[in-house]
């Protein structure tokens, strides 16, 4: 696959997750539904969180979102276990448009770096490399974009609508 063609494939989930988050009413964002561990504006927070983790923080880099994404947004945490004020929406909204153009200026032509150690994610599956984490990202973001679509439906269904 093609540098420029996987770059245009994390532009293309992105614009795709960042039109729902435009598109949804703020008002579904906090609800969590009876079966959901999480809410909506977790899981878009989340999907940031993550892609900025495996392509920047893997290989040293110091992230460039928010600290207290990490406080609200990482792996295991739970709207229900939230102390202090989440960041805003604008914040997660800018995160979300931000980070493509930022990866693409930062990896174009290097892809290829090496992590600084390997990373294997839940299922077991090791990556070595920048474009490989970079990759996976985009099905963790299909992943949650799945659930953000799942909360939607189950909200609107719970009010008859």
């Amino acid at each position: 696959m093609s540098e420029s063609l996987i770059f245009h494939h994390v532009n293309v989930a992105r614009d795709i997750t960042v039109n729902a988050f435009e598109k949804i009413s703020k008002s579904y964002f906090l609800e969590v539904p009876e079966g959901f561990n999480n809410n909506m504006f977790w899981n878009f927070g989340h999907i940031a969180y993550i892609q900025e983790k495996l392509v920047f923080q893997l290989v040293g880099r110091e992230l460039e979102i928010p600290n207290d994404f990490e406080t609200f947004f990482a792996k295991g945490t739970k709207p229900e276990y939230w102390v202090g004020t989440p960041p805003a929406y604008e914040e997660v909204k800018e995160a979300l448009i931000d980070q493509p153009k930022r990866i693409e200026a930062v990896w174009k032509g290097k892809l290829d770096t090496p992590l600084l150690q390997p990373f294997t994610n839940s299922t077991g599956k090791t990556f070595y490399t920048v474009g490989e984490t970079l990759m996976f990202s985009t099905y963790h973001e299909a992943l949650h974009f799945n659930t953000i679509l799942r909360l939607y439906r189950s909200l609107k269904q719970s009010q008859n609508i």
